[in-house]
């Protein structure tokens, strides 16, 4: 079956989603942090940065892509292998890059056949629509 690689439009609104949904996500953890009397800074610290950085790729990685993905339609996949998931060092490398180099990773998408961002490139990654 022949897949069709996602388009500018719903990456970014993707992006969009999840940026809102890690808003909401550090807002729910200062909100909790503020039941407890005494919260070290590092630990809050900690749960920020467990937030921001794992949200993208755990999910990449387990489950195909972010909510915001999801709610779009779309998937990153394996680009030698529509059918799998990238891994989560994959993931990982995906998202570095793509944090480092924001949206100027997104100025390759559409020069290529397959749609590809720089980061995609580097963690040899595609972003698929989904119909199921």
């Amino acid at each position: 079956m022949k897949k069709e690689y996602a388009r500018l439009f719903d990456r970014v609104k993707a992006a969009s989603i999840d940026a809102m949904i890690l808003i909401a996500m550090m807002y729910a953890a200062a909100e909790i942090f503020e039941l407890f009397d005494a919260v070290p800074n590092y630990a809050r610290a900690l749960v920020a940065v467990f937030i921001f950085l794992l949200y993208d790729p755990l999910l990449t990685s387990f489950y195909g892509g972010t909510i915001g993905h999801s709610f779009s339609g779309i998937g990153v996949r394996k680009d030698n292998n529509l059918e799998n998931n990238i891994s989560f060092p994959s993931a990982i490398i995906r998202f570095v890059f793509k944090i480092c180099l924001g949206w100027i990773s997104l100025l390759t998408i559409t020069g290529n056949v397959k749609k590809k961002a720089l980061h995609d490139f580097i963690a040899n990654s595609v972003v698929i629509e989904l119909n199921d």
